[in-house]
């Protein structure tokens, strides 16, 4: 399980994670927000399987 998620999109997939679950907990919006912890979740691993299928990678290439 190697990283694929960068920088950027991990701070983005972290913030969009934390509000949509915030707002589920708070009980603003549909059931459906509890999908927020799924960004939650790639973005603290900074591994994506839908990247990992699709072959994407936004973590630069480590050098040897």
């Amino acid at each position: 399980m190697n990283a694929n998620v960068g920088g950027i999109d991990r701070v983005l997939r972290i913030v969009a994670g934390l509000v949509l679950v915030i707002l589920a907990i708070l009980g603003i919006g549909n059931p459906w927000t509890w999908i927020g912890v799924v960004p939650l979740a790639t973005g603290l691993l900074g591994w994506c399987p839908a990247y990992t299928l699709f072959g994407l990678r936004t973590c630069p290439l480590r050098k040897a």
